[in-house]
C-alpha cells in the first residue's frame, strides 16, 4: 500500500456548496482536506477565515492540512489548532524565529509544515530540517489557483530528498499547484509524499474518479 497522498485543495470548491465538496473528499480516495488561509498581504489574494475553517472542520473526517499564507502567522497557531487544524505550515518567507514557530506548531498537537516559494532554496532549511514535519513547495507562484506548474519544482524536489536523507529526516515533501495527471507520476518519482490538487479536481466533470485516478497514477 503506497503511502503517497492526495490532498484536494478546498479553494477550488465551490464556495456556494462548500459542505458538499467537503463531503465529496470525505468519501473519496483522497488523504487530506488542503485548506489554503490567505491575509492578502503576504500574497495578493484573501481566501477565507477562521469561520469558514471551522465549518469545513466540523464536517471533514480527514487530516485537515492548513496552509497559511499569511504575514506574522504565530499570532493564531492557537486559534488553528482549536479549529481543528492538524497540520499547520508556515511560510518560511513569514517566519522570522522559524524554529520557535515549528515548536509552539508541535506544542499545540499538530504536525509543523514549512511552505517555500518558487525562489526560495531548499538549502535554509538545512539547519532545520529534522524539526519539519512537511515541507510544502510551492510550484507555482502562491496566492491565485488555477495556474501553470513551474518546471525547476523538479530539481526541487530531488534536491530536497536527498537532504532529507542525508539529515536522516522523517519530513513529507508535499507540492502544491498547477498538479495534474500529468506530472504527478513524475513528481512522485522524484520524492514528493503528497500532491496537493486544485482546480484539476473541482473544475474537472467528475472530482471523484479524477482522485482515484491520481492516487492511482501515484501508485
Amino acid at each position: 500500500m503506497s503511502n503517497n497522498k492526495i490532498a484536494p485543495s478546498l479553494l477550488a470548491a465551490d464556495f456556494g456548496n462548500l459542505q458538499r465538496d467537503v463531503e465529496m473528499v470525505n468519501n473519496s480516495e483522497a488523504d487530506w482536506h488542503h485548506i489554503d488561509i490567505m491575509d492578502g498581504v503576504f500574497v495578493p489574494n484573501i481566501s477565507y477565515g477562521m469561520p469558514v475553517l471551522k465549518s469545513i472542520a466540523q464536517h471533514a473526517t480527514k487530516t485537515l492540512d492548513v496552509h497559511l499564507m499569511i504575514v506574522d502567522p504565530d499570532r493564531y497557531i492557537k486559534t488553528f489548532a482549536e479549529l481543528g487544524a492538524n497540520v499547520l505550515t508556515v511560510h518560511y518567507e513569514a517566519c522570522t524565529h522559524l524554529h520557535r514557530t515549528l515548536q509552539a506548531i508541535k506544542a499545540e498537537g499538530m504536525m509543523a509544515g514549512v511552505a517555500l516559494n518558487p525562489h526560495t532554496s531548499i538549502h535554509l532549511l538545512e539547519d532545520i530540517i529534522n524539526d519539519i514535519d512537511v515541507v510544502c513547495l510551492m510550484s507555482v507562484n502562491p496566492g491565485f489557483g488555477g495556474q501553470s506548474f513551474i518546471e525547476n519544482t523538479y530539481y526541487k524536489v530531488k534536491a530536497l530528498k536527498e537532504l532529507i536523507i542525508k539529515k536522516n529526516a522523517k519530513t513529507l515533501i508535499e507540492i502544491d499547484g498547477g498538479v495534474t495527471s500529468k506530472n504527478a507520476k513524475d513528481l512522485v518519482d522524484a520524492g514528493a509524499d503528497v500532491l496537493v490538487a486544485g482546480s484539476f479536481v473541482f473544475k474537472s466533470d467528475n472530482p471523484t474518479d479524477t482522485i482515484k485516478n491520481l492516487k492511482e497514477i501515484i501508485g
